[in-house]
């Protein structure tokens, strides 16, 4: 069975599924799909939990020895397997349809992953899952629609905000929900319930998620001038150490300088991503940078990294922040002159 992110809570009201499949690129969503689902499970009596991480070499056997277990207690147990990539591998395929086929009694399957794309839920162990228990595909809130959201969120606070306090708070978190409700919660701390205008907000919401080294990496690889040149400035009023902005953009360039010099030898991009193991969510972002910049500036980016560690500790003359802002923004393709 599928089910839509907002219609589990009523789901969980009139019943349990053995197994639970969440997947989606939102991460706050899917988290609170997964504590949904934990809190009901809790509650009729699931109080044992082990949790596996699928990483390189993960046994997937595992899986069906902790299922058929005993607990000592005899008490009900939830199994958590948090796979980001989606991606079972073939082995784990073949074991999640042999689950699905039969689901351990007294035990509840819950696996967690990133984004479920088509190819993905056509797959046998995705819709012998779904067959056999609930399937809930989250998806990002559009921007859109980011307004309501965010207005809906604080409203389940017992915040009362103004439009342009929701306003500025949408414009603040740039569309990260793990930001927004982090923000929210905080607003509630420091003001109780009750009436927020934009100027609590204001006062009480950093930048920190808008300014983060993070972002600043992917901004810039899918080509943004404008939004890297406020991220930067944003990060130098912010008082972040330039270092670790350079170790951020030094470390994205150094792994496509290595992927780049792949595809120069004829490799083909998606088989370069895949032995890189690329996150999906990232894998536009890669891909358009790397069909951006050829070989050749990818190793001057480098160069240019070189150049900047060396001002930052004194070696050579020069403005460790102007120099950043001309590196991202060489990164976006944007023509810039080269500092003297």
């Amino acid at each position: 069975m599928k089910i839509r992110p907002e219609q589990l809570q009523r789901h969980l009201q009139s019943s349990l599924a053995p197994i639970y499949l969440v997947g989606g690129d939102e991460p706050l969503q899917v988290q609170e799909a997964c504590d949904a689902i934990r809190q009901q499970a809790r509650q009729q009596g699931f109080s044992e939990r082990e949790v596996r991480h699928v990483e390189r070499g993960f046994a997937w056997q595992e899986v069906m020895q902790m299922a058929d277990s005993l607990s000592l207690f005899g008490d009900r147990k939830i199994l958590e397997i948090r796979m980001p990539t989606g991606k079972p591998g073939d082995e784990g395929a073949r074991v999640l349809r042999e689950y699905a086929e039969r689901p351990a009694e007294d035990t509840l399957l819950m696996i967690s992953c990133g984004k479920l794309d088509g190819a993905t839920l056509r797959t046998k162990w995705a819709q012998a899952l779904e067959q056999a228990g609930v399937l809930i595909q989250v998806w990002p809130v559009e921007e859109a629609k980011l307004f309501d959201w965010i207005q809906q969120r604080m409203r389940q606070q017992d915040l009362q905000a103004s439009r342009e306090a929701v306003a500025l708070l949408v414009e603040r978190v740039e569309g990260n929900l793990l930001a927004a409700a982090q923000e929210i919660d905080k607003l509630l701390l420091l003001h109780g319930p009750g009436r927020i205008d934009a100027e609590a907000v204001a006062e009480a919401v950093s930048d920190s998620a808008r300014y983060s080294v993070y972002s600043l990496v992917d901004t810039a690889l899918s080509g943004k001038a404008d939004k890297t040149f406020k991220i930067i400035n944003g990060l130098r009023s912010e008082g972040v150490e330039p270092i670790l902005v350079l170790w951020a953009l030094s470390r994205e360039i150094r792994s496509l300088s290595a992927m780049a010099a792949e595809v120069r030898k004829g490799a083909a991009i998606e088989t370069v991503l895949g032995q890189q193991r690329v996150w999906e969510r990232r894998k536009p972002l890669v891909r358009e940078a790397l069909k951006r910049h050829s070989l050749g500036r990818w190793y001057a980016f480098l160069q240019h990294c070189s150049r900047i560690d060396r001002i930052i500790k004194g070696a050579e003359v020069g403005k460790p922040w102007d120099e950043l802002l001309q590196l991202g923004l060489s990164m976006t393709g944007m023509t810039v002159l080269e500092s003297s």
